[in-house]
């Protein structure tokens, strides 16, 4: 199992010397006990002293891939949290195991992760974080607390404390669940805890490193305050962000889902909340929108660039707002 970091932005400083204010993907301590969102915006932290902002996406004074360009080993560094240097996306290559792993990590994020932070303030959104996904920090009677799915297991940290507890060893549930705002639909047999895949999970957390780092890149593009933060809903296990105006009916949800019944594989999309606009864009016969397959993705030169090429199309279509160049 890697490493766990337990203070990312800390991290990135010390990877830097501390020449920078550093702004990364994944949420860091302390906890934020303050409403609207009681999480943290790592893509959007302050600036520190002075100190020139390296950010994954074009809201700073350099980006990580820049600092990376010349500095094979930083670039590898950066590579392994999808802040810059983007490696290619890897082939899936067992479908079924791909599908039973990522209905574990449903069951999981679902029955165990989105229950302890709503019991801690309300809220059930998740955050990538390296090769899965975790809550943000919460306050658990004091203490400073997060649980995170990588690979095949579940971490509890508690302060300076971690606990780690393989997937097919946590207790099952019969789908009983505390009230979360909507109808769950994970229940944790132990057959199905059992069927997470060491690879499978991997090529999961890689998605969904790419799908978080392409949502915040189209979200800094947009200078005003209708874009939602970049989250994991636990019900379907996919990244999503909103924007747009719904008062003109130009809104939409942009997002990089890990699959399901209707889509074996991951895969990007955009949905409009009015009707969608007339175009070959608009693909899917599953929902109201449009999608990017997983396997479209593999094999590209650029998967990243691909991918976000896809979602400024669908925002410029469903919004009307082309991105910035």
């Amino acid at each position: 199992m890697m490493a766990v970091t337990i203070d990312p932005s800390a991290e990135a400083r010390a990877r830097l010397d501390g020449r920078y204010a550093v702004r990364v993907l994944e949420p860091s301590p302390p906890p934020v006990t303050t409403p609207p969102w009681f999480a943290d915006d790592p893509v959007n932290a302050p600036v520190v002293d002075g100190l020139p902002v390296v950010s994954p996406v074009a809201n700073g004074d350099v980006t990580w891939d820049q600092l990376a360009s010349d500095d094979a080993d930083l670039a590898a560094w950066c590579a392994d949290r999808w802040l810059g240097a983007w490696t290619s996306l890897s082939p899936v290559t067992d479908v079924g195991a791909l599908v039973r792993t990522r209905t574990a990590w449903q069951a999981v994020a679902e029955r165990v992760l989105a229950p302890a932070r709503h019991r801690a303030n309300g809220k059930i959104g998740l955050r990538y974080t390296r090769g899965g996904f975790a809550t943000p920090w919460f306050d658990d009677g004091g203490t400073p607390s997060q649980l995170r799915v990588v690979g095949t297991d579940v971490i509890t940290i508690r302060g300076d404390a971690q606990t780690t507890t393989p997937i097919p060893l946590l207790p099952p549930s019969d789908g009983d669940s505390e009230d979360l705002g909507y109808t769950t639909t994970s229940t944790m047999s132990r057959e199905v805890l059992a069927q997470v895949d060491h690879t499978s999970a991997a090529l999961l957390g890689e998605w969904l490193g790419l799908g978080c780092s392409v949502l915040e890149d189209l979200r800094c593009g947009q200078p005003d305050a209708d874009a939602t933060r970049c989250q994991i809903w636990p019900e379907h296990l996919d990244c999503g962000i909103e924007l747009g105006d719904d008062a003109s009916g130009r809104r939409a949800t942009f997002g990089a889902s890990a699959g399901d019944d209707a889509h074996l594989e991951p895969y990007l999309y955009v949905m409009p909340w009015s009707d969608r606009p007339a175009d070959y864009f608009w693909n899917d016969t599953a929902f109201r929108g449009a999608s990017m397959p997983y396997a479209g993705l593999v094999g590209t030169p650029d998967a990243r660039a691909r991918a976000l090429e896809f979602l400024r199309t669908g925002l410029a279509l469903a919004t009307g707002r082309p991105f910035p160049t």
